[in-house]
């Protein structure tokens, strides 16, 4: 029996939204040291500038993270200063 080789995976574009917003949340990886939570915690805030989810201080709590060193506020806040930089 023999396996299928992995789906090829299409990095997004340098300039797109969807990488930035990702390129931001690996930026607090000390912080965030699940890579799962990371993933999870983009796609929220993705949708959020979308216009479909929620604001980072709800996103970082709804999303039961792994915090290390900063609280979910400080966070939260952080993370927001580096969004508004990108809207």
């Amino acid at each position: 029996m023999t396996t299928l080789p992995p789906p090829k995976v299409k990095p997004f574009p340098d300039d797109s939204l969807e990488k930035k917003v990702y390129n931001i949340i690996e930026s607090f990886k000390e912080n965030l040291p699940i890579m799962n939570d990371r993933n999870r915690l983009a796609f929220s805030l993705f949708k959020y500038l979308k216009g479909e989810g929620d604001e980072p201080l709800v996103a970082v709590k709804t999303n039961k993270l792994k915090i290390v060193g900063l609280t979910a506020e400080e966070l939260a806040n952080r993370i927001d200063e580096e969004i508004k930089k990108i809207k």
